[in-house]
């Protein structure tokens, strides 16, 4: 068996498991990070003379609208490349196009995961929402460091391979 099969398939089981943890974490410990979107949201940290906080959001069922479209579509990441990774692993050892047309739903749910992170936090949050400008509810960083992880692991499964 290629080893970098064996690899593509481990990094997108990984990617699987990390989005399944996350939305797990959000539904258990609903709160935590509820208080982030809300805080986000109601733009109640960004800096005071900000001109921009017309923008705010301040319906709490808008709010918790915003945080169960964030849980389900990090769910549905999950589902997306465990599904995938599963359909990979059983085309391992059939030729090229087979394998490959096994990476469609990873394909998918990796881009969901960027599309998520980049659009969802680092566009509306960190840009439309002004998270960059808060202390405390700041998931900027975090955000790049999946965006960055999701697309190198939809950029490698990509890759050509050798005949094996």
């Amino acid at each position: 068996m290629n080893h970098l099969r064996t690899i593509k398939i481990v990094l997108v089981g990984c990617v699987a498991l990390f989005a399944g943890v996350v939305a797990f974490n959000n539904v258990v410990d609903y709160g935590s990070n509820f208080a982030f979107v809300q805080h986000v949201l109601t733009m109640d940290t960004t800096f005071e003379w900000n001109e921009l906080k017309y923008r705010s959001v301040d319906e709490p069922v808008l709010h918790h609208g915003f945080y169960w479209l964030i849980i389900l579509t990090e769910a549905l990441v999950g589902i997306l490349c465990a599904l995938s990774a599963w359909n990979m692993w059983q085309k391992r050892k059939l030729d090229k196009k087979q394998f490959n047309a096994a990476k469609a739903l990873a394909n998918f749910g990796l881009a969901l995961g960027v599309l998520l992170w980049f659009t969802g936090f680092m566009t509306i949050g960190a840009e439309w929402f002004l998270m960059w400008q808060s202390q405390i509810w700041n998931g900027q960083a975090s955000a790049f460091r999946f965006i960055v992880v999701l697309f190198l692991v939809l950029i490698f499964i990509n890759q050509i391979e050798e005949e094996f």
